[in-house]
């Protein structure tokens, strides 16, 4: 038996599928835009801490020559070494300061 419907029930059907549909699209730009800042978070934590893992490898690396050399001098050598610690750390802070917003922000607002 097959029954016909009613014009006005197949253009409600009509109009909630397209509903359904658009609301699809926006959900699809929302998951992209999510991936996107994920993705972008780990890279800028992953790329932005090389620099500074190096550099405070070279700056203990140095003072600890420097120590072995002139040993007199230690105490001097390390507050200088510790100073330039926390300033080359400063921009692995800003790295994780910059991949928290990204997440922030995505979790938050989209």
């Amino acid at each position: 038996m097959n029954r016909l419907l009613p014009l006005e029930a197949l253009q409600t059907r009509l109009d909630v599928l397209t509903l359904y549909v658009e609301r699809c699209d926006l959900m699809d730009g929302v998951f992209f835009a999510k991936a996107a800042a994920f993705i972008s978070a780990g890279l800028a934590m992953g790329i932005g801490s090389i620099g500074p893992s190096i550099g405070q490898g070279m700056a203990g690396a140095k003072a600890c020559e420097n120590i072995g050399k002139y040993p007199e001098s230690a105490s001097k050598i390390r507050t200088t070494m510790m100073m330039a610690m926390g300033i080359i750390e400063s921009s692995a802070i800003y790295c994780l300061l910059i991949a928290g917003g990204l997440l922030f922000i995505s979790v938050v607002y989209l």
